[in-house]
């Protein structure tokens, strides 16, 4: 039991922060020196690996999905990594569906002219009807234009 190891992910670590009182927060702060607990989300999110080290998964690849049938292979993929950007990115917050008053806002994205793909527009705020998967909402609105633009190709990915 002497060097018995204790792991824990970032995003459960950042939680005990956020949640803690200051002393918990500043016990944390000693045991995880080299984490910097006052940065903001979207400061330490800036790519798929990024949300999978908070989260606490090992990245897939493209290859992970070989059973997917080569037509549905990428946007499964693409959908796979916006999960779980969304996960890390909304830290630990999950939208509910019974709740008719919680906000619940998703990226909504218009054809971009004259080139392909879509482009990001604006972010939108549901209630009980949603036209997005429960699992691509986010906590505020700030957090939906953020995914929106920084993982647009992976959007591009997953909707066309």
């Amino acid at each position: 039991m002497k060097n018995a190891k204790l792991d824990i992910t970032v995003q459960s670590a950042q939680s005990a922060f956020n949640a803690g009182n200051s002393d918990q927060k500043e016990l944390l702060k000693k045991l995880f020196p080299d984490h910097n607990f006052q940065q903001k989300i979207t400061d330490r999110v800036r790519s798929y690996e990024d949300a999978c080290d908070i989260v606490g998964i090992v990245p897939h690849t493209i290859e992970n999905f070989s059973d997917v049938p080569d037509v549905d292979r990428q946007s499964t993929f693409a959908y796979h990594q916006l999960t779980i950007i969304a996960r890390a990115l909304n830290e630990g917050w999950a939208p509910d569906w019974k709740n008719h008053n919680q906000p619940k806002y998703y990226g909504w994205f218009e054809h971009a002219a004259g080139g392909s793909g879509f482009s990001f527009c604006v972010s939108a705020c549901v209630f009980s009807l949603s036209y997005v998967g429960s699992r691509l909402v986010f906590r505020s609105s700030e957090l939906a234009e953020y995914a929106g633009k920084t993982f647009i190709e992976i959007y591009n990915s997953y909707l066309l």
